[in-house]
């Protein structure tokens, strides 16, 4: 079964098409069809429209994680679907914050829209088959709230107190293909090595044939992104599409240590596995 991507936003923008900071995937997956994540605002809808994608016939959709820049399209992609519902991790809530300076800052997805669209949102648990083929998968690794420190992303727990992120509201989504599968997952806040090692304890023995999205490396050093490409390699990964958060500079460097098994993400792009 063939497995075909188009991206719909990307920072990077497109022939003729609009980019921004976040991220919207189509995939066509078999005779499913699939919306994963919906950028920062409509513009996804508006470069699916150019791209001749019809989002109304979507299937279902998938939140890969619960910021802004991923699920604030939704409100207008229930507008252009009036049945495909919308699968979030469990942990999804409305309670992701920054902390780029002195005070917390709201960073997660679009305020009400779960009520306003309760019979769309479908929470999924840990571990998920949605489809023949299709899988979302929680994470299973302990202690990601280090990486949440790290980030300065944090999760409101009440009125005034708030834990790092332990990306409890992250999920990957992967596909079964006959020689092995592909594993999507937009931020990887968790780490890109990690979520391949997770895909790769659900998948005994199977092939990872690529690991698509963006790996959250903008803002990390030179020597960061060196040591984590010599992780990534080290986990077997066939092939590698990233944008968004990997940043210019680390994708040059991602290029560099991991050759051409590195593929760039771009607003209008389609590539098939």
């Amino acid at each position: 079964m063939d497995l075909k991507t188009s991206v719909l936003v990307d920072n990077e923008a497109g022939i003729d098409l609009k980019g921004e900071w976040g991220l919207s995937l189509f995939i066509q997956y078999g005779d499913k069809t699939i919306l994963l994540d919906s950028g920062l605002s409509s513009l996804f809808a508006e470069n699916a429209a150019k791209m001749g994608l019809d989002l109304s016939r979507v299937d279902f959709a998938v939140l890969s994680h619960a910021h802004d820049d991923h699920a604030n399209g939704f409100d207008k992609f229930f507008e252009c679907n009036d049945h495909a519902p919308l699968y979030v991790a469990k942990g999804c809530a409305e309670n992701c914050y920054d902390k780029p300076g002195l005070f917390y800052k709201y960073a997660g997805i679009p305020r009400g829209i779960m009520k306003r669209h309760a019979d769309r949102f479908v929470k999924a648990e840990n571990d998920m088959t949605i489809a023949d083929g299709i899988r979302l998968l929680g994470h299973t690794t302990p202690g990601l709230d280090v990486q949440g420190r790290m980030e300065k992303m944090y999760l409101r727990q009440g009125m005034l107190r708030y834990i790092p992120d332990d990306f409890r509201h992250e999920q990957s989504l992967i596909f079964e293909l006959e020689n092995g599968i592909v594993v999507f997952n937009s931020c990887s806040h968790a780490g890109a090595d990690v979520i391949i090692k997770e895909a790769m304890e659900a998948y005994p023995g199977q092939r990872i044939l690529a690991m698509i999205g963006g790996f959250h490396l903008f803002n990390k050093t030179e020597e960061y992104v060196r040591n984590f490409a010599h992780r990534v390699e080290a986990t077997g990964v066939e092939n590698i599409y990233t944008g968004h958060c990997t940043g210019k500079k680390a994708l040059a460097i991602l290029q560099e240590e991991l050759g051409n098994k590195v593929h760039s993400l771009k607003t209008g792009k389609t590539f098939e596995i």
